[in-house]
């Protein structure tokens, strides 16, 4: 009798769980992992949008998805705050220059720090490419995956009064990014006057008169309304502004497997997009500003010459010193094959 009783129980238990099973479907969605990302980039520019866009890519991932929480315009603070951050475990991502990425892994300042290196974007490219996978690694060394990587074309100088060579450049006060004061030192060497500031102060600086030349892509030269202070730009090819997506490989780790691939290629798509529409968008942003009083210096040959003798003097106060030397080298080596293969032949 009690045998029975113990029987009927459990049956009546197992189909109670049937039962509710039936009512109540299961699913294998896991709850989606939370990731916080600090930028610089402005609302409202490509920049932001392609991080809106991912976002929604990301959520839609298979295990649950990734809810991508974004901070843009330097809520986060600057570059160097916001690495900080991410390697106490208050910020799992970023979208940062090269100036940022070189807070984790200096090499990547062999892409931005030296003037008029780059003849051509064709030519960041190439050499871009080839030091990927070694960047890539050393970042994940250093406890970060690198989503995608990418530029902005090239950083112009804007100033309150017209500018056109480099002696004109060593009387302005200049913007420089804060959190480097070897590269500022480097720059007072070659009798320049760098100022070390948040990219949050430089409006703020540029109408009080600390700084009046900055060097700045054009899309944000336009967006946070910079050449209405410093209405000259220089036409001249200095450097790419460069950089990268990337999140802490604790975080990553903890993505669920079968989501990471679709994570990966919605990342490689918005970075090879992004860096598209940055370029043009520079164009872009000098016609708009053009329109709006913006004068537009250019180069001549001579000009050029001028600018380019300058740069060089700084790349021995460089290399080996605020880039390490054999990253230096590569950069010359990868510059010179790919030179050299679009020489003409017989040239």
């Amino acid at each position: 009798m009690i045998l029975n009783v113990s029987l009927n129980h459990k049956l009546n238990v197992t189909l109670l769980l049937a039962f509710l099973s039936w009512l109540i479907p299961v699913t294998s969605q896991s709850a989606p992992v939370s990731v916080t990302l600090g930028t610089l980039a402005p609302e409202g520019t490509s920049y932001h949008r392609m991080l809106l866009e991912l976002r929604e890519k990301w959520r839609k991932a298979p295990g649950g998805g990734v809810n991508l929480r974004i901070y843009a315009g330097g809520k986060m603070g600057g570059e160097a705050k916001m690495v900080s951050q991410m390697r106490l475990g208050a910020l799992d991502a970023a979208l940062l220059t090269a100036a940022g990425l070189s807070e984790i892994e200096p090499a990547v300042s062999g892409l931005q720090n030296i003037p008029m290196m780059f003849h051509s974007l064709e030519e960041l490219d190439y050499v871009s490419e080839k030091l990927r996978p070694m960047l890539t690694k050393r970042m994940e060394k250093a406890g970060f995956v690198a989503l995608f990587w990418g530029d902005t074309g090239w950083v112009r100088f804007f100033s309150k009064e017209p500018m056109r060579t480099p002696e004109d450049l060593k009387a302005t006060k200049m913007f420089t990014w804060a959190g480097n004061p070897a590269f500022t030192e480097m720059l007072k060497s070659g009798g320049l006057q760098p100022v070390p500031l948040e990219t949050a102060d430089i409006v703020p600086m540029l109408d009080t008169g600390l700084i009046n030349c900055v060097s700045l892509p054009p899309f944000v030269a336009l967006a946070g309304q910079v050449y209405t202070r410093a209405p000259h730009m220089l036409e001249i090819n200095w450097a790419p502004l460069t950089g990268g997506f990337v999140i802490r490989k604790k975080v990553w780790d903890k993505i669920p497997a079968a989501a990471k691939e679709d994570l990966l290629k919605a990342a490689h798509e918005a970075g090879q997009s992004n860096k598209a529409q940055g370029r043009s968008e520079g164009d872009k942003a000098v016609a708009a500003m053009k329109e709006k009083g913006l004068t537009v210096h250019q180069l001549t040959p001579e000009m050029q010459k001028e600018w380019r003798k300058a740069s060089e003097w700084y790349y021995p106060r460089i290399r080996g010193k605020l880039i390490e030397e054999e990253m230096f080298a590569e950069v010359e080596r990868l510059l010179n094959e790919f030179r050299a293969a679009k020489q003409p032949a017989g040239q």
